[in-house]
């Protein structure tokens, strides 16, 4: 289905706003009108840079709210994952800039300190925000400060782990910090666990009001005292049934609850932000959005509109090769099918990393639990200590935070657990939050683990049957996007015994264009851990690596420790890389075509 044109209309009242004072400034009847303005501009952004439309497009009467009731930069505003910051960036002086978000340059695709004052947090990831916010409210405390110190969490994000350690921890740390909840029942998919289920039965509490209002309106038209009595009691069952005990879980835990309240509704959300500034008591405010606000086709389809790459008639079109992602999914599903221990476990990417398939046909061996990487590796753990096989598809970006589970719960006791990594070296738009570059230095020094990195469709398939042959644990890494067409490349080489690129993965298709133009021999290799026998061989020979990931402490520092001739290893710098598009970001740093014939060949000049 081909999307609908972009919005293209004026935006007064949102070109004048240069910093939250102007929203202030604003007389109350007007902001209506500029939220309506700022989806406007979000909508025919995105449509050229691509992003993430539906979370920010849910945000867009809180962010106002925020905006009218507190003085930021002075107070400070975490993000828990930026998806949701774009209004933010308008509101706090980047709006004449957005046409560049998450364009090498330009503006970032999440809050980040360095691009603005505003930005009081780096905000890629889920669950820090509670945690981060509780540190500056701890030292403003410290400090004698009187600022408020503000984190906006999703209600996905609550169930991550270092969210619940944050709460935990709220109550003995700061009597003065404000948590809002953006409950929209969605992270990317469709919630799931406990948590989701409590959220959802306490939007009950919606329901409670609009009964309230009504009966309210009704009781004070109805002058009859009997009646107004009537309508207090009724008013006391109803919030009886309805809310009972909805705000335990937080006061529990020393927040006082407030809410729930309409997300969409700027006056409540002002007169609620403004009640939880006045405490002396740490506050959870919980408020009900709908992810794509204001956009029929995000309404309609939130998960499908979380993220999306350009729809413009001038964005580039999308290749119509299967996926990496698919790929995996598809053979995952047949070979579960043919073996009944195989389960798959995925946090909150069912969709992203292909396994829509196995949870629709196999949905009983089929876990989301959320965005919780850690608990997904030990759960895995415990379903391979059982005699089960279990696959874990995560992103590579997200699988770095559970490097302790994959260590301690699943290397140590030298379980069958794989490890699939989707977007394995992957970098783009969304910036240094979601590059895929750094899972083979952090997982190679880890005992009794195997890394692959298939090169090919037909590498990847034999990937994931040896590794659920294997009995023990097993990382298996590849990109993000279209397959390559036909195997991967081997070439001899002009010079017998002169020198060999060994490229890693799928970098072979990079190297094959240089290694012909220099005459080198090309030798694809599919596993770092341990090093293919063929590497041992080489001898002497001058030799060049080639990967998609750090180069410090991946493939080629593994193939440094075992070779003694002269070594060139080429990977992705030892800084963070910007956002960018794929073949900006490899121009920039020496990995496009131009950039290793010039590094080759200065290589080569330079042996004796």
């Amino acid at each position: 289905m081909t999307p609908p044109a972009p919005i293209a209309h004026e935006t007064p009242l949102l070109d004048a706003i240069r910093t939250p004072a102007d929203v202030r400034s604003l007389p109350e009847s007007d902001l209506p009108r500029l939220a309506a303005e700022i989806r406007d501009r979000l909508v025919a952004v995105v449509s050229k840079t691509g992003g993430h439309l539906a979370p920010s497009l849910g945000v867009v009467e809180l962010t106002i709210a925020l905006c009218r009731v507190f003085d930021f930069p002075s107070d400070k505003l975490v993000w828990d994952v930026g998806h949701q910051a774009y209004a933010w960036k308008m509101l706090t002086g980047r709006n004449q800039r957005m046409g560049t978000l998450r364009r090498f340059g330009g503006i970032r695709g999440f809050p980040f300190p360095a691009e603005s004052p505003y930005d009081a947090a780096v905000g890629g990831h889920a669950g820090v925000a509670l945690a981060t916010a509780l540190g500056f409210a701890a030292a403003r405390d410290a400090q004698g400060g009187a600022g408020h110190v503000i984190a906006v969490v999703g209600d996905a994000s609550l169930t991550n782990g270092i969210s619940l350690e944050a709460l935990n921890a709220v109550r003995h740390t700061t009597e003065r910090l404000i948590l809002v909840i953006n409950d929209n029942g969605m992270s990317i998919s469709r919630n799931v666990g406990a948590l989701a289920r409590v959220f959802a039965r306490q939007l009950t509490g919606l329901r409670y009001n609009r009964i309230r209002a009504a009966a309210e309106t009704a009781g004070h038209r109805l002058r009859l005292f009997r009646l107004k009595a009537f309508y207090r009691t009724l008013k006391t069952i109803v919030k009886g049934i309805l809310l009972r005990q909805h705000s335990s879980l937080f006061e529990d835990l020393g927040l006082r609850y407030i809410g729930p309240i309409d997300g969409h509704d700027i006056p409540a959300l002002c007169d609620a932000l403004r009640a939880a500034a006045e405490g002396h008591v740490p506050v959870a405010l919980h408020i009900a959005t709908v992810k794509g606000k204001g956009y029929p086709p995000a309404e309609r389809n939130p998960s499908k509109w979380h993220g999306v790459g350009p729809w413009a008639a001038d964005a580039a079109p999308k290749a119509d090769r299967p996926t990496w992602s698919a790929a995996f999914g598809k053979t995952l599903r047949d070979l579960a099918l043919a073996d009944s221990r195989i389960h798959a476990i995925t946090a909150a990417m069912r969709d992203g990393t292909g396994l829509d398939l196995f949870f629709r046909d196999l949905p009983a061996r089929a876990h989301d639990v959320g965005i919780c990487e850690g608990y997904a590796l030990t759960f895995a753990a415990g379903l391979a200590a059982a005699g089960l096989r279990p696959i874990v598809a995560l992103y590579s970006t997200f699988a770095q935070r559970a490097v302790d589970n994959l260590m301690h719960d699943v290397c140590l006791p030298n379980l069958p657990v794989t490890l699939c990594l989707d977007r394995a070296g992957f970098v783009g738009p969304d910036g240094p939050t979601h590059h895929g570059l750094y899972d083979l230095a952090m997982f190679r020094a880890l005992p009794n683990l195997v890394i692959q990195a298939p090169c090919d469709a037909a590498g990847l398939a034999a990937a994931l049957d040896a590794a659920l042959r294997r009995n023990g644990p097993t990382v298996i890494r590849y990109p993000r996007g279209a397959l390559p067409e036909g195997p991967a490349p081997r070439l001899p080489g002009a010079t017998p015994g002169g020198p060999v690129i060994l490229a890693l993965g799928p970098t072979a298709f990079w190297a094959e264009p240089v290694a012909r133009a220099l005459g080198l021999a090309l030798e694809p290799i599919d596993q770092v851990k341990p090093l293919p026998a063929l590497v041992r061989t080489l001898g002497d020979r001058p030799l060049i690596t080639l990967e998609d990931a750090a180069e410090e402490g991946g493939f080629g520092s593994a193939v440094a420790e075992v070779h003694r001739g002269p070594l060139l290893i080429l990977g992705w710098p030892d800084r963070f890389v910007p956002q960018g598009s794929d073949a900006e970001l490899r121009a920039a740093c020496g990995l496009d075509a131009a950039g290793l014939r010039l590094r080759i060949a200065a290589f080569l000049s330079a042996l004796p």
